[in-house]
């Protein structure tokens, strides 16, 4: 594999809104597409149904590469509410990502949404970054979704920052001894976590968040960002602040069509 900016691995899904319309989600894609965005040679590593994902990115191809596990299914999540209100149903499963990867990149983000992540790789990755979301979910015979304790076995063997959010905290007080750690609240300030016990919040640019029109992958867009500029060497609250800036431009819109460019996320935050 030729050396990349930024890989994402984790399921891209087949998100089925309440209303029946299906688009593509999961936070390697979402976080993909906001690396893309920013100017990024990104690729997504997933499983799936190869056929049934290549037609669900195919308006974001141009941006994207992609390398599809084959699976007998492509992860599909019924989707309804926003926000601490949203509720989600395992239609479909891919399976765990077991097969080997080379990963050759400046920024390697593992995005779990459904227990799939690998813990190792080869490859010679710049930065780890790690949405553990899928980590502490777990499903049963229904599909609905619920949090569970993370078991520290799932992790991977290294990484640099860590992405979550509020509701996921109690599930991962492991990730908060030491690590670089944002934690995300919705339209509430982000709490970077410095290590030492050290929490500082950093706000959100109010006007844009105040009537959120879309909020599905406003985390993933947060996490993409985040890395990206600690990758370029922004302190750990100045990249929280352009995370949010990113996140704020995405919930202003609806879908990933909203996902921002670096020009819309600058005029946010002043970068």
């Amino acid at each position: 594999m030729s050396r990349y900016d930024y890989v994402t691995v984790g399921h891209v899904t087949v998100d089925v809104m309440a209303d029946g319309t299906r688009r593509p989600g999961g936070g390697a894609f979402y976080s993909a597409l906001q690396a893309a965005r920013l100017g990024l040679r990104t690729l997504i590593v997933t499983k799936g149904v190869p056929e049934e994902i290549e037609e669900l990115l195919e308006p974001y191809r141009d941006e994207l590469s992609l390398q599809v596990l084959e699976a007998e299914h492509t992860t599909t999540l019924a989707t309804a509410g926003s926000g601490a209100k949203r509720k989600q149903h395992v239609l479909a499963w891919a399976g765990a990502i077991t097969e080997p990867l080379v990963l050759n990149t400046s920024i390697l983000h593992l995005a779990a949404v459904a227990r799939e992540t690998p813990k190792r790789w080869r490859g010679h990755p710049d930065f780890v970054g790690l949405t553990p979301q899928g980590l502490v979910r777990e499903w049963g015979e229904s599909g609905e979704i619920s949090l569970v304790r993370m078991d520290p076995f799932d992790l991977p063997s290294h990484f640099d920052a860590a992405v979550l959010s509020e509701s996921e905290l109690s599930c991962c007080e492991q990730l908060a001894e030491g690590a670089l750690l944002a934690v995300t609240a919705g339209s509430q300030p982000t709490l970077v976590h410095l290590g030492d016990g050290v929490v500082v919040p950093v706000p959100l640019p109010v006007p844009l968040v105040a009537e959120p029109r879309d909020d599905l992958g406003a985390g993933d867009v947060f996490a993409a960002a985040f890395f990206v500029a600690l990758r370029d060497g922004l302190s750990a609250l100045e990249a929280a602040a352009y995370g949010n800036a990113a996140a704020a431009v995405r919930i202003s819109g609806v879908g990933p069509r909203a996902v921002g460019t670096a020009e819309a996320i600058a005029a946010v935050s002043g970068r």
